[in-house]
C-alpha cells in the first residue's frame, strides 16, 4: 500500500501553516493508514492533526491545528492509495474487451471496486464484495452505491458475468437496501440474451426482491469493431423498440405498487428505435443523467433557458483510470473545468495553439460548426435550427476508430475529428464538446492542438454550448 502524496498545499491553509509540503508522503493520520480518499477524509475531517510524514526518505511528525470540519488545504495524489479491486468477471459486452490495441495502459484496467463506485458513479457487480466491504459501506455512509445488475434470475446472471458468483452476489445488493443504503441498478441489454422475455423476468424480479432500488437503467449493448464475441450484436430498430415499450409498460407497474416509475431506458434507444424522448417530467429529477438516462431532455431544458444551472457530465470511468487526481473539494464529480479566457466557455483545461492554428483562428462572425458524435447530432441539430442571426450548423463525426454502433459524443477520438476537419474550410469556429477530453487528452491518445483546425472547447452542457453560440472569437 502506498501513502498519499501531496500533490498541492493551499495557501494559508492548517496544511500550509503546519509546514507540509508538495511531494510529501503522509504516512499516517493520527496514527492510522489511510487506504483510500474516503477514509483519508474522515481522518482530516476531525480537529488538531499528527501527521507523520516523509518527505526524501527524512521522516517528520507534524502537528496540525485546526478546528473539526476545517479543510485541511491539501489535494493528494490519488482516490485510492492501496491496489484497485480488479474485475474477475468475464463478459461477453464488456467495453474494455473491445479496446482496440496499442491504446495507453490505463485505459485497459477493469476494476470492481465499490470505493470507485462511491466515487466516480462507476458500476460493480459485487462479485469481489466482502462481508467487511458490507460493514464499512454501512458504517461510514457510502452511497449511492451503482450496482450491475443485468439480469435478477442468478443463471443467466452468472452466464452473462462468466463467473458463478455473479449468482449469488446479489445478496449484497439486498443487503445494502436492508441498511438503507442508496443504490442504482443497471442492465446492460443484449440482443437475444437478456431482452425479450429475460428482461420482463429480471423486472419482475426487482419488483419482488428489490423494490428498494433507487433507480435501474436499462442500456444498450455497445459492439466496437474489436469485439470478438459472436453473439454481441447492435439492436435493430424494432428491438429497440421493444425494449422502450417494455420498460415503459413497467415504468406503468412500478408507478402503480411503489408510487415511482423506478426503471428507465436510456436516451440511445429512444435514438434508435425513432421514438420521442418521454417528457421531462418522467424522468423524475434525471437521477441517472450521467448513464444516459435523459440527457437529450436536461440538454433541452439547458439550451432553451429552462434550467437554472447546468446538469453537468461525469466522466466517469476513463477519467478514473487514466489517472484523476483526487480533489480538496471532494470526488463526487470529475475535476471542474476551466473557463476559457474571456468566452465564457468551458474546457478540459487550457490548451496550447501551435502557430498553424494561430494563423487560421476565425474571424469575428464567421460561421459556426458543432462537432459532435452521429447520437449526439440528433439530439443537438433540431435545438440550432431555430436560431437566429447565428450562422449554424452541427458537423457529425462517424466514429471509424471504435466502429461499430459506437455513436456517442464521449468516445470521439482524435483521428476521426481531425479527418472530418480536414475536409472543412478555413475561419470558421469549430466547437468541440469537453467529454470527449480526459487530461486534455482524447482516447487514441492525441490532443486538440494535433487538430487541422482549432477548436473551442466547450463544456458538455446546453447552457455553455448557447453561451459559446453567442460569443464571438
Amino acid at each position: 500500500m502506498s501513502s498519499p502524496r501531496v500533490l498541492i498545499v493551499a495557501p494559508g491553509s492548517p496544511a500550509d501553516r503546519a509546514g507540509l509540503e508538495v511531494g510529501d508522503e503522509i504516512a499516517t493520520v493520527d496514527g492510522e493508514a489511510p487506504r483510500d480518499v474516503i477514509r483519508w477524509r474522515w481522518l482530516t475531517d476531525e480537529a488538531d492533526l499528527t501527521l507523520e510524514v516523509n518527505r526524501g526518505g527524512l521522516e517528520l511528525a507534524l502537528e496540525v491545528p485546526k478546528a473539526a470540519g476545517q479543510p485541511l488545504g491539501v489535494e493528494v495524489h490519488s482516490a485510492l492509495f492501496d491496489q484497485v479491486r480488479t474485475c474477475d468477471n468475464h463478459c461477453e459486452f464488456c467495453f474494455i474487451h473491445q479496446l482496440p490495441p496499442g491504446l495507453r495502459t490505463s485505459l485497459y484496467l477493469k476494476d470492481d471496486d465499490y470505493r470507485l463506485s462511491f466515487l466516480y458513479g462507476n458500476f460493480t457487480t459485487l462479485t469481489r464484495f466482502t462481508e467487511a466491504d458490507l460493514e464499512r459501506v454501512v458504517s461510514e455512509g457510502l452511497g449511492p452505491i451503482n450496482v450491475s445488475m443485468h439480469a435478477s434470475d442468478p443463471e443467466v446472471r452468472a452466464g452473462m458475468l462468466r463467473n458463478r458468483r455473479g449468482a449469488t452476489s446479489l445478496r449484497w445488493l439486498r443487503a445494502l437496501l436492508d441498511h438503507g443504503i442508496e443504490v442504482h441498478g443497471q442492465v446492460v441489454c443484449c440482443p437475444g440474451v437478456n431482452d425479450g422475455a429475460v428482461l420482463d423476468d429480471t423486472l419482475a424480479g426487482v419488483l419482488d426482491r428489490y423494490p428498494e432500488l433507487a433507480t435501474l437503467c436499462v442500456v444498450p449493448l455497445g459492439v466496437s469493431r474489436w469485439s470478438r464475441e459472436p453473439r454481441m450484436r447492435p439492436h435493430t430498430p424494432a428491438e429497440a423498440a421493444a425494449v422502450v415499450d417494455t420498460v415503459e409498460e413497467w415504468q406503468d407497474v412500478f408507478t402503480a405498487v411503489l408510487g415511482r416509475r423506478l426503471v428507465f431506458a436510456a436516451d440511445e434507444y429512444y435514438l434508435v428505435a425513432g421514438r420521442p424522448f418521454p417528457p421531462a417530467s418522467s424522468y423524475e429529477g434525471f437521477p441517472m443523467h450521467e448513464d444516459g438516462i435523459g440527457m437529450a431532455r436536461t440538454f433541452e431544458r439547458e439550451f432553451s433557458g429552462l434550467a437554472p444551472a447546468a446538469t453537468g457530465v461525469a466522466h466517469g470511468f476513463f477519467a478514473w483510470v487514466d489517472g484523476a487526481a483526487a480533489r480538496p473539494d471532494g470526488y463526487r464529480q470529475p475535476t471542474p473545468c476551466r473557463s476559457g479566457a474571456g468566452s465564457g466557455l468551458q474546457g478540459d483545461r487550457d490548451l496550447p495553439q501551435n502557430a498553424a492554428a494561430v494563423a487560421l483562428r476565425p474571424r469575428r462572425g464567421a460561421p459556426v460548426a458543432i462537432l459532435t458524435g452521429e447520437y449526439g447530432a440528433k439530439v443537438v441539430g433540431p435545438l440550432v435550427e431555430g436560431l437566429d442571426r447565428i450562422d449554424v450548423r452541427v458537423l457529425p463525426v462517424e466514429n471509424r476508430f471504435f466502429g461499430g454502433n459506437v455513436g456517442v459524443t464521449g468516445l470521439l477520438v482524435g483521428d476521426d475529428l481531425a479527418r472530418v476537419l480536414a475536409e472543412e474550410p478555413t475561419g470558421h469556429r469549430y466547437l468541440l464538446p469537453d467529454v470527449c477530453l480526459s487530461g486534455g487528452r482524447f482516447l487514441d491518445g492525441t490532443t486538440p492542438d494535433d487538430l487541422p483546425r482549432p477548436v473551442e472547447i466547450v463544456a458538455t452542457d446546453g447552457i455553455a454550448l448557447r453561451s459559446a453560440l453567442t460569443a464571438q472569437p
